[in-house]
């Protein structure tokens, strides 16, 4: 399948237009974080970001491991990061550009929040598992991937190099 610039670019605005229906939505906390890992799981190639934030440790893990492992991690991304998107209320998200690297799309956009300075999100979008799906942002250059690797590599060294403490764990941060 190849992915176009267009469709990475659809996939991103859809993305922008879930997060703000769930936050001008008035459901509780909680209500939002499910709705937000509802989202993450739909626009996002979660197994992928969970073996890659792994790192690895992901190339001895079992499956079963893998699959639980990436079921905590998602969990925890949503609850981490659904806190933080309240900071977003009122903002809107405006799709730049896109460019194709040849292994994924880049999508730029930029995000502007009221009373603070736009700021530069990139989307990376593929289509390996037959549908456009984000495989990491940079937020002002920062990858996520790489930032959550980092505090997952902490994690597991916290819990002896075990993912199934690490999975553990992870189901109570957030």
């Amino acid at each position: 399948m190849a992915l176009s610039t267009t469709q990475a670019s659809a996939l991103v605005e859809q993305v922008a237009g879930e997060i703000t229906r769930i936050l001008n939505s008035g459901q509780s906390e909680n209500t939002m974080i499910r709705d937000f890992e509802r989202m993450m799981v739909r626009y996002g190639d979660m197994p992928t970001i969970a073996q890659s934030v792994l790192g690895p440790p992901a190339r001895s893990a079992t499956a079963s491991q893998l699959s639980a492992f990436a079921e905590a991690f998602q969990g925890y991304m949503a609850r981490k990061y659904g806190r933080r998107f309240r900071e977003f209320l009122g903002g809107t998200v405006t799709v730049t550009g896109a460019q194709d690297t040849g292994r994924y799309i880049e999508v730029l956009a930029s995000v502007t929040i009221p009373g603070d300075a736009p700021f530069e999100v990139r989307f990376r979008v593929w289509d390996r598992s037959g549908r456009p799906l984000f495989i990491d942002l940079l937020i002002e250059g920062v990858s996520l991937v790489i930032s959550e690797r980092s505090e997952i590599g902490s994690l597991l060294d916290r819990n002896g190099g075990s993912v199934d403490a690490t999975t553990a764990a992870l189901r109570n941060l957030g």
